[in-house]
């Protein structure tokens, strides 16, 4: 029997696959996040100099959510690509740009290693420039939806070499502990 899916099929195929993977990356990137105690709560990110171009600390939460949304709805189409050529190199593409982008936080936030964090956005952008082309060939959709993914890590990059620029002495430094001052009279 050598019977296609019906459009129907393909749309619920499409949909139970969103429904696991939209979540299941935002809650990767949530918990690479906490993990590495990412933001404005960081005590020795708190101690840096912040570059002008750095945003209101509300827009990373706001434009990453959207970001993985759109990263769990890409992949989706990949998966449900079932036949395609390519769509097996281009979920471990994913898989592996997913991984890179959910070790940045703790590089930079957890061990301080503002200079490795901005290899591996170095090696980020290679990947998921590659994730991308890949995408392309399967379903080109998937692939348009990860382009403003790629500028954000672009901004990132961007962002994480002022902060290298202005805190030379951040890099790698365990610094920014809280101090409780007690006075005695």
């Amino acid at each position: 029997m050598s019977e296609l899916a019906s459009p129907g099929q393909l749309r619920a195929a499409f949909l139970r696959w969103s429904l696991f993977l939209v979540p299941g990356i935002l809650l990767l990137g949530f918990f690479s996040g906490q993990a590495a105690n990412s933001g404005p709560g960081n005590p020795w990110f708190v101690d840096l100099v912040k570059p002008e171009i750095y945003p209101p600390p509300a827009a990373f939460g706001i434009v990453w959510s959207i970001l993985y949304v759109m990263m769990g709805v890409a992949l989706a189409m990949i998966v449900t690509a079932r036949g395609a050529p390519g769509r097996g190199v281009a979920i471990f593409a994913f898989v592996f740009q997913l991984l890179l982008n959910l070790a940045w936080s703790p590089l930079f936030f957890g061990a301080h290693q503002i200079s490795a964090a901005l290899v591996l956005l170095g090696v980020l952008v290679v990947a998921l420039a590659g994730t991308i082309f890949l995408f392309h060939a399967v379903r080109p959709l998937a692939a348009y939806l990860l382009v403003p993914y790629l500028a954000w890590v672009l901004f990132a990059s961007a962002l994480n070499w002022q902060f290298l620029q202005l805190n030379p002495d951040a890099d790698g430094a365990a610094g920014g502990e809280a101090v409780t001052s007690v006075e005695f009279q």
